[in-house]
């Protein structure tokens, strides 16, 4: 019930009653400060443990081998020139290596995307699983 100021001219009051907004406002408190603890269980997984024991240790790990195609064609093994010919027997003998080198391939600027992608598929007809691109980081 509103109550009056002085002025009991009839009127509409222009003031709120904010007694029911509090008191809903502190209802709605209260049911959040009790279902919030519920909301937060924790699901229990019942995770694998890694067995780092059955590591090979005395392998080193193998540098990449980088691969670099030019705009004609060319092929470097490592910066040594090589046809693709001998390209895929190179791959093909990376290939049964425990555990296989990664291959970085790279190419010029003005390299076709179709003689890069030339050498990826003959890395994996070869059976490399680890092909990988190479790029410049851009200059600030």
């Amino acid at each position: 019930m509103a109550f009056s100021t002085g002025n009991d001219s009839g009127g509409p009051m222009a003031e709120i009653n904010v007694t029911p907004l509090v008191d809903v406002m502190l209802v709605l408190l209260i049911i959040f400060m009790i279902t919030a603890p519920l909301m937060s269980h924790k699901v229990q997984v019942d995770l694998p443990e890694a067995n780092l024991d059955n590591r090979d240790t005395t392998a080193p790990p193998t540098p990449p081998i980088n691969i670099a195609v030019e705009d004609n064609g060319n092929l470097y093994w490592n910066d040594e020139p090589v046809t693709k010919d001998l390209l895929e027997s190179r791959l093909s003998i990376e290939a049964q290596k425990t555990p296989q080198p990664q291959i970085n391939v790279r190419g010029d600027k003005t390299t076709k995307y179709r003689i890069v992608s030339e050498v990826v598929q003959i890395a994996q007809a070869q059976g490399m699983r680890k092909v990988g691109f190479m790029a410049l980081k851009e200059p600030r």
